[in-house]
Order: C-alpha cells, then sequence, then structure tokens
C-alpha cells in the first residue's frame, strides 16, 4: 500500500484513541456526595469540615453521617484522616453527649468518611447541641467545634428510659426509613448511658415487639418477629408486619440476658399500650 493510503488511517487510529481516552477519564470522575445534601460546615484555621446526609437536616433519633475535610489553604480534600467527634447537649445546670459511632471511611470513596449520631432530645427551637470533631492528618492534631441544630422528628422514634435494673437506657429506630404494606426489616439501636459522656451498644438481650394501630381499635397485624441481636451491626433486628397505612405504635418489652423484662408490658384489654414504645406512620 503507498504512504498516501497509510497516513490518513494512521491519523483516525491516533484521533480514536485520544477520544477513548477522553471519555475513559470523565467517565472515572465520580461524584462523590451525589444524594447527598450538607447539612452544616464546621471550620478552623486549616480545615473547612462538610457534613452530609440523604436531608440535610439534623433530627432526634438516628442521624447517619457522611464527612468530607477540605484543606482551606489548598482546596483540596483530605485522604487520610483520622476522625472522632463527641456531640454535646448544653443544659441549664449540666451538659450530656449521646450515643455515637466511631467514623470510618466510606468503602469506595477517597474523601467521605461516616458514621452515626442518635440526638435523643433537643430544644424547641432546635438548639442546645454543638459537634466537636477531632481529627489527626499524618502526626497533626486538629480540633474544630460549632453548635448545630437538632430538629424534634414528627414521631417517636427514640426513647429513653429508666429500667428495672436502675440502668438508664435509649432505643432508637434506624429502620425502616420508607415503610411498605409489607413484612418490613425492623432494626433498632441499643444503648445504656455508662456516664453523661458514654453510651455504648447493649448486647445479646431481646426486644418483644407488638405493633397497633390505636386510631383502628387497636388491632395487631400477623408475622411479627422479635428483635434479636445481630453481631454483624450490632443492632437489633426483627420482622415488622404493617398491614394498612396510618399511625402505629410500636409496643416493646425489653429482656436482658436472663429473659427478665426490665421495661415494658403486654398488651391487653386492660392495658392499651405498653409504656416502652416507638412510633411509625406512613
Amino acid at each position: 500500500m503507498k504512504l498516501k493510503y497509510i497516513f490518513p488511517f494512521l491519523l483516525i487510529g491516533l484521533l480514536a484513541t485520544s477520544c477513548s481516552t477522553d471519555n475513559d477519564n470523565e467517565d472515572q470522575t465520580i461524584n462523590e456526595i451525589e444524594n447527598l445534601v450538607k447539612i452544616k460546615e464546621i471550620s478552623n484555621s486549616t480545615h473547612t469540615i462538610e457534613l452530609y446526609n440523604k436531608t440535610g437536616v439534623f433530627t432526634t433519633g438516628y442521624n447517619n453521617i457522611n464527612i468530607r475535610l477540605k484543606n482551606i489553604a489548598t482546596d483540596a480534600y483530605v485522604e487520610d484522616a483520622t476522625l472522632s467527634w463527641m456531640p454535646i447537649m448544653q443544659m441549664p445546670t449540666m451538659q450530656h453527649s449521646c450515643p455515637k459511632s466511631a467514623i470510618t471511611k466510606v468503602a469506595g470513596k477517597s474523601t467521605v468518611y461516616e458514621g452515626y449520631v442518635i440526638y435523643q432530645m433537643t430544644n424547641t427551637d432546635g438548639s442546645g447541641w454543638s459537634l466537636t470533631l477531632n481529627y489527626s492528618i499524618g502526626d497533626v492534631d486538629y480540633t474544630a467545634t460549632d453548635t448545630i441544630t437538632v430538629m424534634q422528628n414528627d414521631t417517636q422514634n427514640i426513647t429513653s428510659f429508666m429500667a428495672s435494673d436502675d440502668s438508664r437506657y435509649i432505643i432508637a429506630m434506624i429502620e425502616p426509613k420508607e415503610p411498605k404494606i409489607a413484612i418490613n426489616d425492623l432494626k433498632v439501636g441499643l444503648f445504656k448511658m455508662e456516664n453523661m459522656m458514654s453510651f455504648p451498644i447493649v448486647e445479646d438481650y431481646t426486644i418483644t415487639l407488638d405493633p397497633r394501630m390505636p386510631g383502628m381499635g387497636n388491632h395487631g397485624s400477623p408475622n411479627n418477629t422479635n428483635l434479636t441481636y445481630n453481631m454483624t451491626d450490632r443492632m437489633y433486628h426483627g420482622d415488622l408486619s404493617l398491614t394498612m397505612t396510618g399511625y402505629w405504635v410500636l409496643n416493646l418489652k425489653l429482656l436482658n440476658e436472663q429473659d427478665s423484662v426490665i421495661k415494658g408490658e403486654d398488651v391487653t384489654e386492660q392495658n392499651s399500650q405498653s409504656s416502652l414504645y416507638l412510633e411509625l406512620e406512613f
């Protein structure tokens, strides 16, 4: 083949390779906060800490939080930080924290970290809480603190109570986030107040479940199962049967490792609701 015919083929090949490479690079650009809404920025002199979730709002109950750290000088996001946090509720005469997880890197994302905080209360205007982030990058330690707003959830998705063993516990609903007429996976966290700043997870208890609809003659539903501890995610799981839309009360009883009831009562004709319960409406 003559050279004048070879050169056009080479040029086409080079252009095709170049276009393919550009497209590949564009395809590899990932939005690591896609479908997340920024809740708050907390800054110090070196970094801005961005807090995200699905709604852009903190509420009482379980809050899964995504975190990014941006270097103010370079505008680059930090990929190798070690983080911890301390939420504090300031009350008139004292202060306390709440249940919270460790902060870990989100799998498959280079700049996003995550954890959960369970706010058990708030003031009527959402005030009272602050959040401190402590973090290290390499051998350098940093801290940043600011007030945050925590709004009251519409239904009781968390309850704090004293049990008959003279200990205070917290139960928080995690799932279902979008209830449906079906058998739903009911997932809750169970925590014990060790002191005003420490709320460790409680293992190997049992939480019985009896869902009722107060506005419909307090009828129940079939095929529910009690909640038991799952070692993998360290939460409690059970089956929640919802047979129609509306307002439900999830009547609970808490049993310790010896299967002794330490909080809650059976629902009977004489007792329409347990003293230990969560609410759900859909």
